[in-house]
């Protein structure tokens, strides 16, 4: 399935692998142009030549007219005939096998919109538990749904919810703290939050704070004017775990992207660029620096290019894969092996 940010739709997709085409057409050409009939003279048998290996995609089905605002997020469930379509103000519960109706599982828009305080962000089906979900939220809290309880899941069963530190307080807390990725660990026991500074690490069986917190660009909190009125503030980073959920990937801005390992307690800051995405070059480290007197190796916090941002972050189930888009180049990085 793939989310359309500028529809009120998804599709869903078929993806297929090629490396034949056919030749020999009696009718059309081998560019596709059509033959006049007037020149087929003899029949012809067509033929399978090998070719380059080609991946297309193909729409299969258009679910489509139950969503009245932009959809941010689309997530299929374990049982893997239903999936979930969130927006703004509504979360959708759709069966594969039918296009033209669903179900609102979940509806915060009030009736009187001048009382909106806050709007979906984010939502995810549980990897293993086909009744639960969480959707996230501009106020930065997460509400996990039981859908057994009720049809419509207008009351959650856990709210997470980490207090707010009022020596941090300030004009920007509540823009910084808007949740814009949420993610489910593998094993299903954690889930993971992503706001602009920070990525946090949940226990699905403590709401009161995160067990782990990593800071992506702490460095940027002095820089917060800026980035309001250039807009940048609003960007809206995903994230995502490794295979065994012992690494969790995010990304920042000129094109650097950030890993944690939660086993060892370390992190590293990677770039995407056409300069070092050479086939078997490794990646170096990077580093910011905030004051005065920076290293040879280092970049000075002033010199980031906030134009160039990695906002979508993708790690294969199985292998030490990673893909990453920047603005208009999607890279894929793989584990150098000895």
């Amino acid at each position: 399935l793939t989310k359309l940010n500028l529809l009120t739709l998804t599709i869903l997709w078929k993806i297929s692998e090629r490396d034949k085409r056919p030749e020999g057409y009696n009718l059309k050409e081998e560019d596709g142009r059509y033959r006049d009939l007037n020149t087929v003279t003899t029949l012809r048998v067509p033929i399978f030549r090998p070719m380059d290996l080609m991946v297309e995609a193909s729409p299969r089905r258009v679910f489509a007219n139950a969503h009245t605002y932009h959809i941010n997020s689309i997530s299929v469930n374990s049982d893997c005939e239903t999936y979930l379509s969130a927006d703004d103000l509504r979360i959708n519960l759709w069966n594969l096998e039918i296009t033209d109706r669903s179900f609102n599982i979940v509806d915060i828009k009030p009736a009187n919109m001048e009382e909106l305080t806050e709007v979906i962000t984010a939502a995810e089906f549980h990897p293993n538990q086909c009744n639960t979900f969480v959707y996230s939220s501009s106020k930065g809290t997460i509400r996990l749904c039981d859908m057994r309880a009720s049809a419509l899941c207008d009351k959650h069963a856990k709210q997470f919810e980490e207090p707010e530190d009022p020596n941090n307080r300030s004009f920007f807390s509540e823009i910084i703290s808007s949740i814009s990725d949420v993610k489910f660990s593998h094993s299903g026991r954690y889930m993971m939050t992503r706001d602009y500074l920070s990525v946090k690490i949940w226990d699905l069986n403590m709401e009161s704070r995160p067990v782990e917190t990593y800071q992506v660009h702490e460095y940027l909190r002095s820089k917060l004017c800026s980035l309001y009125e250039n807009d940048c503030i609003f960007d809206k980073f995903e994230c995502c775990w490794n295979g065994n959920d012992s690494v969790v990937m995010t990304g920042s801005y000129n094109n650097f992207f950030r890993m944690f390992d939660r086993v060892y307690r370390q992190d590293v800051t990677l770039e995407a660029s056409r300069e070092n995405s050479k086939p078997r070059s490794v990646l170096k480290p990077r580093k910011v620096s905030t004051g005065g007197k920076r290293k040879k190796d280092e970049i000075s916090v002033d010199s980031l290019d906030f134009n160039k941002k990695i906002l979508h972050t993708a790690w294969h189930p199985l292998d030490n894969i990673i893909a990453v888009a920047t603005t208009n180049n999607l890279y894929i990085f793989q584990e150098k092996l000895n």
